[in-house]
C-alpha cells in the first residue's frame, strides 16, 4: 500500500518535494486515483490502465474493465484526459495556420474521436488565416444535425474573423455529403459573401478520411 512506502517515494510527497514534473504517468495516476482497493493498490490499479494503452484513447468502459475502478474513478481518469485535451488545445491554437483543408483535418479530427452524434464546429480565422478560435455550435443526432447560420455568423462578428471554416462529423464512419450537407453549404456560401465573410470550407469527418467541399467544388 501508499502509505507503507517510504515517503520520499509516495507520489503527493515526491510531487511536493521534487515537483508535479518530476513524477512518472503512473504516479500521475495514483494521485488522481487517490486510494486502491482490499486485494489492490492504488500502484496496481495505475499501472493496469497503462496497460490498456495510450491515455487519449481510453474510454470510460474500457476503464470500468478493470477490476478495483468503478465509476467515479473512471470519470476522474477520463475527466482529466478531457482536461489536457483542452488545454492543448488552447495552447496550440493560436499558432495554427491553415493553408489547405489537410490542415484542418490533422489539427481537429481528435474533436471527433468515439462520437455516436454528429458535432458541428466552427473554425474562425484572421485575415492571414490562422486560427483565432473554434466553437462547438451544433450537437444533432447520429443521423441530424439542424445548424442555424445565424449562430455560425455572430461568432464571426464577435471575434472581428475574416473567415469560417465550418467541420462536422458523419458517426456512420461514411464521408459522403448527404443533401442537407450540401444544401446547408450553399446556404452558409452565400451568407458569408453578403456578410464579406467567406465561408473558406466545410469539411466532414469520418473514419480516418474527410471529404473537403473546396476540394470538390463540383458537389455544390
Amino acid at each position: 500500500m501508499i502509505k507503507e512506502l517510504p515517503i520520499l517515494e509516495r507520489p503527493r510527497e515526491r510531487a511536493l518535494i521534487d515537483g508535479i514534473d518530476k513524477l512518472s504517468t503512473g504516479e500521475l495516476l495514483s494521485i488522481i486515483i487517490r486510494c486502491g482497493t482490499k486485494n489492490k493498490s492504488v500502484k496496481d490499479l495505475s499501472n493496469e490502465i497503462l496497460l490498456l494503452g495510450n491515455l487519449k484513447d481510453l474510454t470510460y468502459n474500457k476503464l470500468l474493465s478493470i477490476k478495483g475502478i468503478g465509476k467515479v474513478k473512471a470519470i476522474e481518469v477520463m475527466a482529466i484526459i478531457e482536461l489536457s485535451k483542452r488545454i492543448n488545445s488552447d495552447i496550440s491554437i493560436s499558432s495554427i495556420k491553415i493553408k489547405r483543408s489537410m490542415d484542418i483535418y490533422n489539427n481537429y479530427k481528435y474533436l471527433f474521436d468515439n462520437q455516436k452524434q454528429e458535432l458541428f464546429y466552427c473554425i474562425y480565422l484572421n485575415n492571414k488565416n490562422i486560427v483565432i478560435d473554434k466553437k462547438l455550435l451544433f450537437i444533432g443526432t447520429i443521423n441530424k444535425s439542424v445548424v442555424h447560420p445565424r449562430e455560425i455568423f455572430k461568432y464571426a462578428y464577435l471575434l472581428s474573423a475574416s473567415g469560417i471554416i465550418c467541420i462536422h462529423n458523419h458517426p456512420s464512419g461514411d464521408v459522403t455529403p448527404s443533401r442537407e450537407d450540401i444544401k446547408l453549404t450553399q446556404a452558409i456560401i452565400g451568407i458569408g459573401e453578403v456578410q464579406n465573410i467567406p465561408v473558406l470550407d466545410h469539411i466532414i469527418i469520418g473514419n480516418n478520411t474527410y471529404f473537403s467541399f473546396l476540394d470538390n467544388k463540383n458537389s455544390l
